[in-house]
Protein backbone atom coordinates (compact mmCIF):
# COMPACT_ATOMS: atom_id res chain seq x y z
CA UNK A 1 0.00 0.00 0.00
CA UNK A 2 1.84 3.20 -0.92
CA UNK A 3 0.68 7.29 -1.56
CA UNK A 4 -1.26 6.29 -4.94
CA UNK A 5 -3.18 3.94 -3.50
CA UNK A 6 -5.15 6.64 -1.75
CA UNK A 7 -4.93 9.32 -4.54
CA UNK A 8 -6.45 7.05 -6.32
CA UNK A 9 -9.24 6.34 -3.72
CA UNK A 10 -9.80 9.79 -3.85
CA UNK A 11 -9.80 10.21 -7.37
CA UNK A 12 -12.53 7.28 -7.75
CA UNK A 13 -14.85 9.10 -4.47
CA UNK A 14 -14.37 5.43 -2.89
CA UNK A 15 -14.16 7.06 0.42
CA UNK A 16 -17.03 4.91 2.23
CA UNK A 17 -14.38 5.91 5.33
CA UNK A 18 -15.56 9.57 5.46
CA UNK A 19 -18.13 10.61 7.84
CA UNK A 20 -20.75 12.80 6.93
CA UNK A 21 -21.05 13.61 10.31
CA UNK A 22 -18.85 14.84 13.40
CA UNK A 23 -17.85 11.17 14.78
CA UNK A 24 -20.27 10.62 18.21
CA UNK A 25 -17.21 9.06 20.23
CA UNK A 26 -14.78 12.85 19.45
CA UNK A 27 -17.71 14.78 20.93
CA UNK A 28 -18.45 12.13 23.58
CA UNK A 29 -15.27 11.88 24.83
CA UNK A 30 -12.54 14.67 23.85
CA UNK A 31 -14.28 16.70 26.92
CA UNK A 32 -12.31 14.11 29.16
CA UNK A 33 -9.40 14.47 28.08
CA UNK A 34 -9.51 18.59 29.35
CA UNK A 35 -6.94 19.69 26.32
CA UNK A 36 -6.47 23.36 27.36
CA UNK A 37 -8.13 26.28 25.16
CA UNK A 38 -5.75 27.69 22.71
CA UNK A 39 -3.94 24.19 22.30
CA UNK A 40 -2.70 22.10 19.26
CA UNK A 41 -4.18 19.61 18.16
CA UNK A 42 -2.58 16.99 15.05
CA UNK A 43 -4.68 14.74 12.95
CA UNK A 44 -3.47 12.50 11.22
CA UNK A 45 -4.88 11.49 7.65
CA UNK A 46 -7.58 14.02 8.29
CA UNK A 47 -9.18 13.45 4.62
CA UNK A 48 -11.88 16.33 4.83
CA UNK A 49 -13.20 15.57 8.22
CA UNK A 50 -15.98 17.63 10.18
CA UNK A 51 -13.75 16.29 13.09
CA UNK A 52 -11.66 19.47 12.33
CA UNK A 53 -14.17 21.93 12.52
CA UNK A 54 -15.71 20.61 15.56
CA UNK A 55 -12.41 20.35 17.03
CA UNK A 56 -11.50 24.20 16.17
CA UNK A 57 -15.61 25.16 17.84
CA UNK A 58 -14.30 23.65 21.08
CA UNK A 59 -10.94 25.73 20.90
CA UNK A 60 -8.68 24.14 19.49
CA UNK A 61 -6.19 24.97 17.01
CA UNK A 62 -6.28 22.07 14.62
CA UNK A 63 -2.99 20.91 12.94
CA UNK A 64 -4.74 18.12 10.28
CA UNK A 65 -2.20 16.24 7.46
CA UNK A 66 -3.55 14.50 4.66
CA UNK A 67 -1.71 13.01 1.56
CA UNK A 68 -4.46 13.61 -1.10
CA UNK A 69 -4.45 17.63 -2.29
CA UNK A 70 -8.40 16.75 -3.68
CA UNK A 71 -9.09 15.56 -0.09
CA UNK A 72 -7.81 19.31 1.21
CA UNK A 73 -9.20 21.27 -1.62
CA UNK A 74 -12.52 19.09 -0.73
CA UNK A 75 -12.63 20.26 2.90
CA UNK A 76 -11.82 23.88 2.64
CA UNK A 77 -14.23 24.18 -0.55
CA UNK A 78 -16.89 22.58 1.60
CA UNK A 79 -16.84 24.54 4.85
CA UNK A 80 -16.66 27.53 2.69
CA UNK A 81 -13.36 28.15 3.87
CA UNK A 82 -10.98 30.40 1.44
CA UNK A 83 -7.49 28.87 2.80
CA UNK A 84 -4.11 31.10 3.12
CA UNK A 85 -1.66 28.40 1.39
CA UNK A 86 2.12 28.54 2.11
CA UNK A 87 5.17 26.07 1.96
CA UNK A 88 6.67 24.51 4.44
CA UNK A 89 9.72 21.94 2.95
CA UNK A 90 7.67 19.25 1.07
CA UNK A 91 4.62 19.89 2.52
CA UNK A 92 1.92 22.47 0.73
CA UNK A 93 0.02 24.07 4.05
CA UNK A 94 -3.66 25.30 3.83
CA UNK A 95 -4.33 27.07 6.55
CA UNK A 96 -8.09 29.05 7.77
CA UNK A 97 -8.04 30.79 11.32
CA UNK A 98 -7.11 28.11 13.25
CA UNK A 99 -7.01 25.41 11.35
CA UNK A 100 -4.16 24.37 9.08
CA UNK A 101 -4.01 20.96 6.24
CA UNK A 102 -0.35 20.03 5.74
CA UNK A 103 -0.74 18.27 2.50
CA UNK A 104 1.73 15.51 2.33
CA UNK A 105 3.39 12.22 3.53
CA UNK A 106 2.44 11.79 7.45
CA UNK A 107 6.14 10.28 7.59
CA UNK A 108 7.80 13.30 6.49
CA UNK A 109 6.42 15.14 9.38
CA UNK A 110 9.54 16.32 11.67
CA UNK A 111 9.10 17.41 15.41
CA UNK A 112 10.23 20.82 15.02
CA UNK A 113 6.58 21.40 13.24
CA UNK A 114 4.85 19.82 15.87
CA UNK A 115 6.99 22.01 19.32
CA UNK A 116 3.93 23.16 20.55
CA UNK A 117 0.98 20.33 19.55
CA UNK A 118 -0.35 19.30 23.04
CA UNK A 119 -3.15 16.79 21.34
CA UNK A 120 -4.02 14.25 19.20
CA UNK A 121 -6.79 12.90 17.73
CA UNK A 122 -6.78 9.58 15.40
CA UNK A 123 -10.06 8.23 14.15
CA UNK A 124 -8.41 7.15 10.84
CA UNK A 125 -4.81 7.08 10.33
CA UNK A 126 -4.07 4.02 12.90
CA UNK A 127 -6.95 1.71 11.26
CA UNK A 128 -6.37 2.87 7.60
CA UNK A 129 -2.20 1.12 7.72
CA UNK A 130 -1.86 -2.53 7.34
CA UNK A 131 0.79 -4.34 9.83
CA UNK A 132 4.29 -3.34 9.23
CA UNK A 133 3.11 0.34 8.06
CA UNK A 134 1.26 0.77 11.93
CA UNK A 135 4.86 0.24 13.58
CA UNK A 136 6.25 3.04 11.56
CA UNK A 137 3.32 5.12 12.10
CA UNK A 138 3.51 4.55 16.22
CA UNK A 139 7.17 4.83 15.96
CA UNK A 140 7.37 8.14 14.14
CA UNK A 141 3.98 9.65 16.73
CA UNK A 142 6.46 8.89 19.79
CA UNK A 143 9.35 10.97 18.09
CA UNK A 144 6.79 13.57 17.33
CA UNK A 145 5.00 14.21 20.41
CA UNK A 146 6.27 15.40 23.79
CA UNK A 147 5.92 14.19 27.09
CA UNK A 148 1.86 14.76 28.71
CA UNK A 149 0.56 15.21 25.13
CA UNK A 150 -3.09 14.28 25.48
CA UNK A 151 -4.88 12.07 22.88
CA UNK A 152 -8.02 9.92 21.56
CA UNK A 153 -7.57 6.92 20.03
CA UNK A 154 -10.55 5.08 17.92
CA UNK A 155 -10.05 1.86 16.54
CA UNK A 156 -12.40 -1.46 14.39
CA UNK A 157 -11.41 -4.97 15.73
CA UNK A 158 -12.92 -8.08 13.69
CA UNK A 159 -11.24 -11.53 12.18
CA UNK A 160 -8.97 -9.68 9.30
CA UNK A 161 -9.33 -13.27 7.89
CA UNK A 162 -12.93 -12.40 7.22
CA UNK A 163 -12.18 -9.36 5.30
CA UNK A 164 -9.19 -7.65 3.76
CA UNK A 165 -8.66 -4.15 4.70
CA UNK A 166 -8.57 -1.01 4.97
CA UNK A 167 -9.88 -0.14 7.21
CA UNK A 168 -7.76 -2.67 9.04
CA UNK A 169 -8.49 -4.79 12.42
CA UNK A 170 -6.47 -3.48 15.34
CA UNK A 171 -6.91 -5.38 18.47
CA UNK A 172 -6.27 -4.16 21.42
CA UNK A 173 -3.14 -6.32 22.16
CA UNK A 174 -1.92 -4.68 18.93
CA UNK A 175 -2.59 -1.31 20.57
CA UNK A 176 -1.17 -2.19 23.90
CA UNK A 177 2.02 -3.30 21.88
CA UNK A 178 2.31 -0.41 19.77
CA UNK A 179 1.76 2.09 22.01
CA UNK A 180 1.79 1.04 25.65
CA UNK A 181 5.76 1.29 25.84
CA UNK A 182 5.22 5.60 25.58
CA UNK A 183 1.38 5.78 26.25
CA UNK A 184 -0.68 5.67 29.15
CA UNK A 185 -3.90 3.96 27.67
CA UNK A 186 -7.30 3.75 28.95
CA UNK A 187 -10.07 1.88 27.62
CA UNK A 188 -13.28 4.62 27.60
CA UNK A 189 -15.93 2.80 25.38
CA UNK A 190 -16.06 -0.35 23.71
CA UNK A 191 -19.22 -1.04 20.92
CA UNK A 192 -20.29 -3.92 18.89
CA UNK A 193 -21.37 -2.17 16.13
CA UNK A 194 -21.67 -4.88 13.29
CA UNK A 195 -25.48 -3.94 13.27
CA UNK A 196 -24.46 -0.37 11.74
CA UNK A 197 -22.07 -1.44 8.91
CA UNK A 198 -24.11 -3.21 6.17
CA UNK A 199 -20.80 -3.09 3.71
CA UNK A 200 -19.02 -5.60 6.77
CA UNK A 201 -22.28 -7.95 7.73
CA UNK A 202 -22.20 -8.00 3.46
CA UNK A 203 -18.42 -9.27 3.33
CA UNK A 204 -18.89 -11.94 5.67
CA UNK A 205 -17.47 -10.14 8.74
CA UNK A 206 -19.23 -11.51 11.98
CA UNK A 207 -18.05 -9.38 14.61
CA UNK A 208 -16.89 -5.93 14.74
CA UNK A 209 -16.09 -3.67 17.23
CA UNK A 210 -15.18 -0.15 17.90
CA UNK A 211 -12.96 1.36 21.02
CA UNK A 212 -12.24 4.61 21.96
CA UNK A 213 -8.88 5.05 24.25
CA UNK A 214 -7.62 7.54 26.16
CA UNK A 215 -3.67 8.31 25.83
CA UNK A 216 -1.33 10.11 27.55
CA UNK A 217 2.25 10.04 26.79
CA UNK A 218 4.73 9.44 29.33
Amino acid sequence: MDSQFWRERWARNQIGFHLREVNPYLQRHWPQLTVAQGAKVLVPLCGKSLDLVWLASQGCRVLGVELSEQAVEAFFSEQGLIPRISQRGVFKVYQADVIEVWCGDFFALDAQALLDCTALYDRAALIALPPLMRARYTEHLNTLLGPGCKGLLITLDYDQTQKAGPPFAVTDDEVKALLGAHWALEVLEEQDVLGESWKFVQDGVTRLEERVYRLTKR
